[in-house]
């Protein structure tokens, strides 16, 4: 059995170093998307793994498929067709300075493919988990109406469904949205959702007013009572203290139990986009593995840590860094 992806493969164009966009004619190029990303980190942990995309049939369409298949992703399931590769722009914060991002995704050649064109029957042979996010819905009525489209079809399949939250508020900006009802529909199908209380406050329409722990257990007890499909949920908790210095804290919470991580010190940080992906990745890649809750929420809080010390979106770590990240200890390895 596999997993499969659903979501718009994009590129990203960042300025060199720390400068500002256009401070100089160069960007630096990586393949992303929030669901390649869990994708491919995925498939470098040895996991049978797919996407369904849409890129445009020229030279950064290809290219974009060339490295995801590279990365060890089955990529069967991406269509070619419309003339636009969806792109956005990450200008990379320093000091107090924070990160900033300029999307540049409308009448993409994902964005742009009807609904019907996708063929559930084809796509989810063989697969028992999809993954999808919050960011394909928000790129306009069509790819809402496709990411639900999926996500029943998974459900009348029996395929198991995880969805991430990765709230963007400059994409339903852009159109006549209607983020909550949306994103219930697809909530509602799922069994395991990335998200926190924000993300839970808005599905639900409903602040939480506690502190801490309390407020997130308190969220969590609601979205179970709300969904009861759902099983489990998994979150991180950032806090920011520059551009390079952030603590991380992990948890998941089930209907019987939660795990919690202690907070750990990411310094010197190299790219922190991708973190939540890698998160999400670690965490399906345990529970697959056989893991319980404990081993889960400490295994994507580990790739989340390492991703941030790698440039790009995605995370290609192994079994064996994460391992040895476990482990401790940042001498050289010899």
């Amino acid at each position: 059995m596999k997993f499969l992806a659903f979501g718009e493969i994009m590129l990203r164009l960042s300025p060199p170093g720390r400068e500002l966009l256009m401070q100089t004619p160069k960007f630096d190029v990586w393949v992303a998307g929030a669901e390649a990303n869990v994708a491919v980190a995925l498939a470098k942990l040895g996991h049978d793994v797919g996407i369904a995309s849409a890129l445009p049939d020229n030279d950064l369409g290809r290219a974009a498929l060339t490295n995801v298949r590279g990365a060890g992703v089955d990529t069967s399931g991406i269509q070619f067709r419309g003339e636009r590769m969806g792109l956005y722009f990450v200008t990379s914060g320093a000091g107090m300075r924070a990160t900033e991002v300029i999307y540049d995704r409308a009448y993409s050649s994902f964005a742009e493919t009807p609904t019907e064109a996708w063929d559930w029957d084809t796509l989810l042979a063989r697969v028992d988990r999809l993954h999808l996010s919050g960011i394909t819905p928000a790129l306009g009525p069509v790819p809402a109406a496709t990411a639900i489209a999926a996500a029943e079809a998974a459900a009348a399949r029996g395929v198991a469904i995880s969805f991430d939250g990765n709230w963007r508020g400059k994409l339903w900006e852009r159109w006549d949205s209607d983020p909550r009802g949306i994103l219930t529909q697809l909530v509602a199908q799922a069994d395991l959702l990335f998200g926190n209380h924000r993300d839970i406050a808005l599905l639900l329409g409903r602040d939480f007013s506690s502190d801490g722990e309390e407020r997130r257990r308190e969220a969590t007890e609601a979205a179970f009572a709300a969904f009861p499909k759902l099983q489990t949920i998994a979150s991180t908790a950032r806090h920011v203290e520059h551009v390079d210095l952030h603590r991380l804290s992990a948890r998941i919470d089930t209907r019987s139990d939660h795990a919690q991580t202690e907070e750990v010190v990411l310094a010197g940080i190299v790219d922190r986009i991708g973190g939540g992906d890698a998160f999400a990745a670690g965490v399906l890649h345990a529970l697959r593995s056989g893991g319980d809750s404990a081993e889960a929420v400490r295994t994507g809080l580990a790739l989340a840590a390492l991703k941030h010390s790698l440039p790009g979106d995605a995370s290609l770590f192994r079994q064996a860094d994460i391992d040895a990240y476990l482990a401790g200890g940042l001498d050289v390895r010899r």
